[in-house]
């Protein structure tokens, strides 16, 4: 098979893995001649927290998999086509596609060839040809295999600037079911290795890097029952015990000669986008998970974000002064982000903020006005109506005919 082939069938299967996301590394740059590649500059595909884009060649080693998982496309009982790169062969593209500007990193994963070590062994091997041979100095991530050795996952993160291990489902229970031959205790033993050497490096200045982009998971979204209260606390106690970097939630897809226990059906890609949101709560605004999934109702509201949500449940800790109220207050303000917030407090100490200020900052006037007072707005009673909540929401998209 040709290497335009493996690189059809191979980038095709790795795009079922949302956690590539390159953010929050060291700075590297060839500058003076020295080495190939960089961790900088105007690029696309993949964003890092600084907001700078960057692209990278996101393939697998192989698509063929020991493993029997009945949501993966590539189990070993699916009928694909199969390809598998040799680690030159990678090197080769990633070095080839570098040059030609069409991306300025790698991210790498692989399903299981013939045993757990042997596949890690692979894909370290391919970022330590690009590190030490070719000097490359471009991101490296890649996705780890729970039940290969320490001393391999030690390795892979002295040449890789990220790493990630898929939970694959929120709950121990969801896979054991679907994917009988994973074992969650090793994935989570996993993540508290990488972990510990993560936080040496990071403690002891002289010690060699170790992943400075730290690590992340992934979870699927709807192959089973389980609810968004019980996802959201899943995610909450991974980045308590692990600090991982991020959490990213795939929609499940439905697959070609699926299993009876998968559902037939996509859950709606919203439900993706709003835990999305929620996880961006958890970590940033100050929210719990009991906060934002609260009663009897598991899961989170399709029509409106969720912060949005929390505040039509809450009307009675609002209107908020703009001028007065405190940080966490403002931050819980449907329509108000960070970044306003913080510009609001910063101006409100030399004058008081109108609502002309909210507009400058882009604040969505429709959805914040009702929850706040300024020196030229009251929202009166509007607090109170039973239709406040379809007058914030945002409108729905027609769908187009077919």
């Amino acid at each position: 098979m040709d290497l335009a082939r493996k690189l059809a069938i191979l980038a095709d299967a790795a795009k079922y893995d949302a956690s590539c996301a390159s953010g929050g590394t060291t700075k590297r740059d060839s500058v003076g001649g020295r080495g190939i590649g960089s961790t900088e500059g105007a690029i696309c595909h993949s964003y890092a927290p600084d907001g700078r884009c960057i692209s990278l060649l996101k393939i697998l080693l192989t698509n063929a998999c020991a493993f029997d998982c009945l949501y993966c496309v590539n189990r070993s009982s699916s009928n694909v086509p199969r390809a598998r790169f040799t680690v030159e062969e990678v090197v080769e593209l990633t070095i080839d596609f570098y040059r030609r500007n069409y991306i300025e990193g790698l991210f790498l994963s692989s399903g299981i060839i013939r045993s757990p070590d042997y596949t890690m062994e692979q894909v370290v091997r391919v970022a330590r040809t690009l590190r030490e041979e070719h000097d490359f100095r471009g991101y490296i991530h890649l996705k780890t295999i729970p039940d290969a050795s320490p001393d391999l996952l030690a390795e892979a993160g002295r040449y890789a600037d990220r790493l990630s291990i898929n939970i694959e489902l929120p709950t121990d229970t969801g896979l054991s079911a679907l994917a009988p031959e994973k074992d969650a205790r090793a994935i989570r033993r996993s993540m508290g290795r990488m972990r510990g050497h993560i936080d040496a490096a990071k403690e002891d200045r002289k010690a060699p890097s170790f992943a400075p982009g730290g690590q992340s998971t992934q979870m699927i979204i709807g192959a089973d029952a389980t609810d968004d209260r019980q996802i959201l606390a899943t995610s909450a106690g991974l980045y308590g015990s692990y600090r991982l970097k991020r959490v990213y939630y795939s929609a499940f897809s439905p697959i070609p000669d699926a299993s009876r226990r998968l559902p037939p059906v996509a859950p709606p890609l919203v439900r993706e986008h709003r835990l999305y949101q929620a996880d961006w709560l958890m970590r940033f605004y100050g929210f719990d998970v009991s906060e934002i999934v609260e009663g009897e109702e598991g899961n989170l509201a399709l029509d409106i974000d969720p912060k949005l949500a929390w505040a039509l449940r809450h009307r009675e800790r609002f209107p908020l002064d703009v001028n007065c109220a405190s940080r966490e207050e403002l931050l819980r303000v449907p329509g108000l982000g960070k970044k306003a917030v913080e510009r609001l407090l910063s101006a409100r100490r030399v004058r008081a903020i109108r609502t002309a200020d909210l507009g400058r900052l882009r604040v969505p006037l429709a959805k914040a006005l009702p929850f706040l007072v300024l020196p030229d707005h009251s929202p009166g009673g509007l607090i109170d109506r039973v239709d406040l909540r379809q007058r914030v929401a945002p409108p729905r998209q027609l769908a187009l005919p077919l």
